[in-house]
This record gives C-alpha cells, sequence and structure tokens, in this order.
C-alpha cells in the first residue's frame, strides 16, 4: 500500500467517512506529504440491474409517474419525492412491495419448505458473514425480542421476518459459529408455537446475485449494522435503498451518505460515531464487562449463548460469549446493544404507521439515483482517469 501510494497520481477512499479515516490515520503521513494525491469516489451501484431488472414492477410505477428519463439518468428519480405524500402512490408501491414479497416468500418455501407470514416486516441482513458487520448484533436483539415475548406474551410487535444471507471464509471459524447461531435461534422460535406467531429466522442458503435480485426488491428494513469505522463504503445499502426499503444503520461507510441524502427522518441511525470507535481504540477506556453489568437484558442474553437454553451444545457459542466478555468485545456489540434494540423499537413504531412508512419507502427511492455507479464512474473519468466519459 505505501509502494502504491508513492508511485500513483491518485488516492482515493471509497466513500467520504472511508476517505477521512485514510486521511487522518491509516495514510496519515502519506496524506500530509501528497495532500494533493487524495480524494473522494463514493462507490455506487447500477440501477438498471438493482431496479430495472430486480424490480420490473416498481421500475413501470415509477415511469407511470415521473415518466422514463430516470432510466438514462437516475438522479431524475428525485422528481419522485414531490409525489411523495400522494397516498395513491404510496398504497401502489406497497402493492408492489407486497407481491416482491410473496415472490421471495414462494422461493423460500420452494427452497428449504418453510412458510413466511408475508404481511410480517420483512428484516434483511444480507452480506458477508464477519464479526464487524456484526450479524451477532442482529441476533442478540432477536434474542432479547424472544425473551421479551415469553415474559408478556400480548406484547405489542408487529410480526417479523428475519432473513440472513451471506457467506463465510472457509477458515473464519468465529464467522461459521455465527451461521450456527443463526439457525440455532431460527429452530428455536420454530419449536415454540407462541414465538413462531410474531417472529420468523431464516439463513437463506448460496447467497449470490441472483438470490439478492428476489431478497432486495421485498424488503422493508436493510441492517446496515457494521461497526462504525470498519466497512470502507459498503453498496447493499444503496441497493435496498433504491427498492424503498427502510435503513436501519451505523454511522459508517456510505450508510452517513445516505442518510445525508434521504434526511434523517427517512433513515434510522443509532450506536457509536466513527471518532468515538477509534478514540477507545487509540486511548482505551472501554468495558465490555461494565456495560454487560450494567444492563439485565443484555446480561441475559449474553448468558444464553452458554447457559444451556439454546437448542445447541452448552459450549457451541462460548467463542462469541468470551469474545464479548474476555476479549473485551472488539466490535462494541455490547456497547451498541440498548441504542440498536431502540432503533429497532423505532421500526416497529414506524411501520406501523402506514402512511409514515409509505412515504418514508418512496423518500428513499427518490435519493437513491444519487449513488448510481452512472455518477461514480463520470467523477473517475473526470478526476482521476482525465478522460472524456
Amino acid at each position: 500500500a505505501n509502494l502504491s501510494v508513492i508511485c500513483s497520481h491518485s488516492v482515493n477512499g471509497v466513500a467520504k467517512i472511508h476517505t477521512e479515516i485514510l486521511k487522518k490515520s491509516v495514510l496519515r503521513p502519506f496524506y500530509e506529504y501528497f495532500p494533493s494525491k487524495f480524494n473522494n469516489k463514493t462507490n455506487g451501484i447500477t440501477h438498471r440491474r438493482w431496479l430495472m431488472k430486480a424490480n420490473p414492477d416498481l421500475c413501470e410505477l415509477i415511469s407511470e409517474t415521473i415518466g422514463h428519463s430516470w432510466m438514462a439518468h437516475a438522479t431524475d428519480l428525485h422528481k419522485l419525492s414531490a409525489h411523495a405524500d400522494d397516498p395513491l402512490l404510496g398504497e401502489r408501491i406497497a402493492m408492489v412491495k407486497s407481491c416482491n414479497k410473496e415472490r421471495l416468500a414462494a422461493y423460500v418455501k420452494r427452497t428449504t419448505g418453510q412458510t413466511i407470514n408475508i404481511d410480517s416486516i420483512f428484516d434483511c441482513h444480507i452480506k458477508r458473514i464477519h464479526n464487524y458487520k456484526r450479524q451477532n448484533l442482529n441476533v442478540m436483539h432477536i434474542m432479547d425480542l424472544v425473551n421479551r415475548i415469553r415474559e408478556n406474551p400480548s406484547l405489542d410487535i408487529e410480526p417479523r421476518t428475519f432473513f440472513f444471507a451471506g457467506k463465510a471464509a472457509p477458515a473464519y471459524y468465529q464467522a461459521k459459529r455465527t451461521i450456527k447461531l443463526i439457525n440455532t435461534v431460527a429452530a428455536m422460535i420454530d419449536a415454540d408455537p407462541l414465538l413462531r406467531e410474531k417472529l420468523k429466522v431464516v439463513f437463506l442458503e448460496n447467497y449470490r446475485v441472483s438470490l439478492a435480485e428476489i431478497i432486495i426488491p421485498a424488503a422493508d428494513v436493510s441492517e446496515q449494522i457494521s461497526t462504525a469505522s470498519k466497512e470502507a463504503s459498503g453498496t447493499g445499502n444503496m441497493k435496498f435503498m433504491m427498492n424503498g426499503a427502510v435503513t436501519i444503520g451505523t454511522h459508517d461507510g456510505a450508510n452517513i451518505e445516505i442518510r445525508n441524502e434521504v434526511g434523517t427522518e427517512n433513515f434510522v441511525a443509532f450506536g457509536l460515531t466513527a471518532d468515538e470507535v477509534i478514540d477507545f481504540q487509540k486511548r482505551g477506556g472501554y468495558n465490555a464487562r461494565a456495560v454487560y453489568d450494567a444492563n439485565p437484558r443484555l446480561r441475559k442474553v449474553v448468558d444464553q449463548l452458554v447457559s444451556g437454553e439454546l437448542p445447541a451444545g452448552r459450549e457451541e457459542f462460548r467463542e462469541l460469549h468470551d469474545g464479548f466478555l474476555h476479549y473485551n468485545d472488539e466490535f462494541f456489540l455490547l456497547e451498541d446493544f440498548v441504542p440498536y434494540v431502540a432503533a429497532q423499537e423505532q421500526i416497529d413504531r414506524l411501520y406501523k404507521d402506514k402512511s409514515r412508512w409509505r412515504k418514508m419507502c418512496i423518500e428513499n427511492i427518490a435519493h437513491s439515483g444519487e449513488f448510481s455507479s452512472d455518477n461514480t464512474i463520470w467523477e473517475y473519468a473526470v478526476g482521476i482517469w482525465q478522460v472524456k466519459p
């Protein structure tokens, strides 16, 4: 990397926060010596695949509402904002979403035999399985919901289906344990009539582009919960946004730019900032055991990993448990647990307000054109390659 910086005429990060981290810490000496080399080019996605191909019914509705220009110029999607308060458009977009949920449910039934409630919130966490991407934080929230429902069977929450998909590197033992945990919690919920009325967990095998094209148009909630400062950019958040999902996300990667673009009222943010994470890493001061001791609900969930309550061996998830308490929770799951649970409760309240939720969906679609890869490639052409686009 050092030699690459010296030999290159241009160095860029792939999201604004990533670029700033390169300049301030990772490559700071080089930035101080070669400040003019450094610039930002936020990653983008192609709306031709992730909207036009993956979600043709939504495309037809968009074109009927604002014309066809957005197909060539994705930023023209912003014209949808003028229709965000239109109840008829909101209802029609909801109908398209429902059809896409039926398609995903049919895929799940065909490939796994499981039945999905299409009237539930489709909460999707699809990405490579990795500790910093924090699938375990999502599972801990599900376990907390299980505990709350068992304590209060009349708990007023919207039924929710949690979809996970992603691959683990062959030698990444902790990631394999995460997949095992997801499936163990899924089995526990399926075995309990009380729980399965309100909750469902599905791990979809062999995650790939063609499967993503089925999942993403069906999603209500986009899980983008990596530890702040760890995700260089991420583009799954853009794909979900473009298909009308609402993001629950940390202050990381392109999440920040999505939130700034769509507005804080249309994005559910939580957790530590990148500066706070980096400060903990540089100066110390984080005490995972103290966080664990201070919160009974969190403590119960962490203890359940090794208590024998899960339908797996008592030691099956010992490494995950010890990573929190004996290795000081490297990716700050315990610190972000309470804010994450609060953000999930906000998602539940928002979804109950159908008109509010539909407006949020429209605004997300309307502002997604800013993240088209057409824009990114244009910036590379002009700013780095110095060729005519």
